[in-house]
């Protein structure tokens, strides 16, 4: 199965203060979306990956262009889901779809492998999760009695029970196209947000009885995306004691 990576690098990033796209600030010396890219490249060629801007647009698509990826225009910025719609619709190719976000720079190329595998094998979609003593405002896993992923509720529209919950959802997904493209067809912004949620295409095949797999992550610390200056400070930290660990 071919696959097409879609990396998600539309938003603005308000948190981080700074005029800069949130994607090009830098950890360790390189802008974060150039490690999210070398990720994309350890499992699609450049011709296979598209990368969503919207803030800034030109800056980001300057930024990029050398690599030879595609780029896919995200304006207005409706949400997750409408981000990935944008993406499909700039990539004809591709019968897998990896999902990865432009500012979640520490993934690893083993885990991608082990979620492109639950979707090579019987899954319809599979997604990362982690399990978090302080889940935050991180969205909720929610499994039925089987175990199985039943869906996937953001923070600001769940319930205290819904928020009791120590699963979270680490935003890095893989689809089968088809099912993927019939499901994002039949999205709506019914949240608190108004926007489309990339979360409920999980909901929307469960309830057709479609596999979904998850993935828990071995150490959360990977899925550590950057919002803030903090964050971009807790990622260098990161890559430099990886840095010195290869060095050993």
């Amino acid at each position: 199965m071919s696959c097409l990576v879609a990396i998600l690098a539309a938003g603005k990033g308000t948190r981080m203060k700074s005029d800069l796209p949130k994607v090009l600030h830098e950890a360790s010396g390189r802008p974060l979306l150039d490690s999210v890219l070398d990720l994309g490249e350890s499992v699609a060629s450049a011709e296979h990956i598209v990368v969503v801007v919207g803030h800034r647009a030109e800056r980001v698509e300057d930024h990029v262009r050398a690599r030879g990826v595609l780029t896919a225009l995200q304006e207005p910025q409706l949400g997750t889901g409408d981000a990935l719609r944008v993406a499909l619709e700039a990539a004809p190719d591709g019968d897998t779809v990896l999902v990865l976000s432009g500012d979640v720079p520490l993934l690893r190329k083993t885990t991608l492998d082990r979620l492109l595998d639950c979707v090579a094998t019987d899954a319809e979609a599979a997604l990362l999760t982690a399990i978090l003593t302080e889940p935050g405002a991180y969205g909720r896993v929610v499994r039925g009695p089987d175990r199985g992923v039943v869906a996937i509720i953001e923070a600001k529209d769940a319930d205290a029970e819904t928020l009791a919950l120590r699963e979270v959802n680490a935003g890095v997904y893989a689809f089968r196209r088809r099912s993927l493209e019939q499901a994002l067809a039949s999205l709506k912004p019914d949240n608190a947000q108004g926007e489309y949620y990339l979360t409920d295409v999980i909901q929307w095949l469960t309830r057709r009885s479609l596999p979904v797999a998850a993935t828990v992550l071995d150490d959360p610390e990977e899925m550590q995306g950057v919002n803030t200056r903090e964050d971009l400070h807790r990622v260098e930290q990161v890559l430099a004691r990886r840095a010195k660990a290869a060095e050993s």
